[in-house]
Formats: structure tokens, sequence, C-alpha cells
């Protein structure tokens, strides 16, 4: 096999690996836990918490993820940017996970989505993950236990309905405000993750 042809001067620059996302986050992105607040005391809508664990194959915490999150109000609309947040909600947050891999959402229950074509998305949260490793952050939803809407939903249409699981948020026993959701990037039980 021959090398192409090279004109006097011209430099080869040698083809490099593809690199890893981090682990830099927590210098930047995801330290102030404001950014994890979605919502102020007595904003419109049950004020809930939204606990995301990042889990590894093996089932062992990851501490050094970016978790964002981005869902609508409780009336099912999105807040936008060129729009003040109606009643002190944003809509959008962004935290770095914990040495046990975990982050913990200020934020509200969102309301079901009506789409243009007229169907609706059972209430649910976006989650879009950046972590070591991964050379592209992965999406995924939490829908929320026990809710009637996730049988008519399209989005969770497209899922078997036995990676469902994987995509539900459970209420905490001990508190009726806290939703858990855990991510697990490999194994049995991985997450199901859209290919957005």
């Amino acid at each position: 096999m021959t090398k192409p042809e090279q004109s006097a001067g011209e430099a080869r620059l040698p083809a490099t690996p593809s690199q890893t996302v981090g682990p830099f986050f927590h210098f930047a992105c995801g330290t102030d836990p404001a950014l994890g607040r979605l919502t102020v005391p007595g904003g419109a809508g049950e004020q809930i918490r939204l606990r995301v664990r990042v889990l590894d194959g093996d089932g062992a915490p990851v501490n050094d993820a970016l978790v964002e999150i981005y869902q609508a109000d409780a009336s099912g609309h999105y807040p936008h940017g060129d729009e003040p947040p109606a009643s002190g909600f944003s809509g959008f947050g962004r935290l770095a996970t914990d040495n046990e891999g975990v982050c913990l959402f200020e934020t509200i229950r969102p309301g079901a989505v009506v789409e243009a074509s007229g169907s609706t998305q059972a209430p649910h949260v976006d989650i879009c993950l950046f972590a070591r490793g991964l050379l592209h952050h992965l999406y995924t939803r939490a829908y929320f236990d026990g809710d009637a809407a996730q049988s008519t939903d399209p989005v969770l249409a497209c899922v078997p309905v036995n990676r469902r699981a994987t995509l539900t948020a459970r209420r905490d026993a001990a508190d009726s405000n806290t939703w858990t959701f855990d991510i697990h990037l490999q194994g049995d039980r991985e997450t199901v993750f859209f290919d957005l």
C-alpha cells in the first residue's frame, strides 16, 4: 500500500483516538446546588424531590456523573428561554452526582404533555446523562410509578413491556414527596436509553 503524495512543506497530522468524556464535571458545571432547584417554595404544582442515582454495570455508584433534567410544569407546558419562568418554575436542572452516585432535584410533579398531533405523553422527566467513559451523553426518561396515563403514552409504547420498569421512578416509602429513579448504565437492569 502506498502513501498519498505530500506537497513540499505540507505537514501530516496523525490520526488520534476518540476521547471519553470527563471526569471534569465537578469543577464547574454541577457544583452549585441551586442548579437542582427547578421551582420555588409555594410554586404552582405538587412539590417533589427527584432523587436520581447512577449505577454502573456492577451496581456500584458512579460518583462523577452529571445529570441534566428537563420537564414540563404541572399543566404540561414546557418553559422556553424566551419567556420568564411561570410561578418560579424553570423546567431545567443540572447536578453532579455525589459519592453515592446520587443527586437530588427539587421540582414539581409534571403534568401530561399534549403533542401537536393530539396524543398525550404521560407525566415524565427527560434526563440527559454525562459520565466518564461515555463517548456520547445518554438520554432517558423517568415516569412516575402508578400513573395510569402510561398505558397510552406513545413513547412508552415503543419500549418492550419487560423493559418499561427501567423508566419508572418510585415513591420513597419513608417520604411521600421524594421519588427515586435509578439509572443502571449496564447489566441485567440496564436503563432504556433513547437514540436522539
